[in-house]
């Protein structure tokens, strides 16, 4: 017999003590940094700082215990759907100072209950996507955008909580009237303004030509089918004067008996 205390190599703790590694590992994984990225303490929570590093695209190996995200300052364009959707409770999100022209319908997806703030200024954004943004309850800013004013702006930021700090910073770059180009958005809206009754009234000029139309066709055809009938009716009436009348006989009738 061997020593007492020695433990046989097929001992049951081997494959324990590997489990607890590999689930070490894991989780090392799960919290580790995305590359080029900085990940510093911030108040106990995870933070993932990525300003200015050339980004061209949202990294995809971003913490899911993430709270504050800064990818500020890169040349990100596009905001594709769900590239957030791993990060449910992400606090902060920083995209300011891109490139950003496109935002998908479902690109902040996961995030409508957590998210406190979104930071979308200084970017390309021409119009707002109503559906990305109007399930958030996250303060968001939007200046510095070159925006285009009109109806379907001023209906999406009724569904906005625009950060109180640079709302007044959002001007329109374009508009569908002339005068309000350069001029604040809420200075515009605020002067009782409201590019939606414009474009209304243009629906509705649109609408009454095209009721005019119909009804001139319907007047048109009218008339003509009239005018048709009139004249197959003339000349039937022709055609019967045409004929031959029946010879009418002379012979006096004999009386009844």
């Amino acid at each position: 017999m061997g020593p007492r205390g020695r433990q046989s190599p097929s001992s049951p703790l081997a494959p324990t003590q590997g489990s607890c590694f590999f689930i070490l590992f894991c989780l090392h994984l799960g919290t580790s940094c995305p590359q080029a990225c900085q990940c510093p303490d911030h108040a106990g929570a995870v933070a993932v700082h990525c300003s200015s590093k050339g980004l061209q695209e949202i990294p995809r190996d971003i913490p899911v215990d993430t709270v504050l995200l800064k990818l500020d300052a890169n040349r990100i364009s596009r905001v594709p759907n769900g590239a957030f959707q791993n990060l449910p409770q992400l606090r902060e999100l920083d995209l300011s100072h891109n490139a950003i022209e496109a935002i998908g319908p479902a690109a902040f997806s996961g995030l409508a209950g957590g998210l406190r703030l979104l930071d979308l200024s200084h970017n390309r954004i021409r119009r707002i996507p109503k559906d990305a943004l109007g399930k958030l309850s996250a303060k968001i800013r939007l200046s510095h955008n070159p925006l285009h004013c009109e109806c379907a702006l001023q209906e999406a930021l009724w569904e906005l909580k625009l950060d109180p700090d640079s709302v007044d910073e959002i001007a329109c770059h374009t508009s569908a009237q002339e005068q309000f180009v350069g001029k604040p958005l809420i200075q515009v809206l605020d002067s009782g303004a409201s590019f939606c009754s414009t474009h209304r009234k243009t629906t509705d000029v649109a609408m009454l030509v095209t009721m005019f139309c119909w009804f001139t066709m319907v007047i048109a055809y009218v008339v003509y089918y009239v005018r048709h009938n009139q004249e197959d009716a003339r000349r039937h009436l022709e055609y019967l004067k045409s004929l031959p009348s029946a010879p009418v006989s002379k012979e006096p009738l004999s009386p009844v008996p």
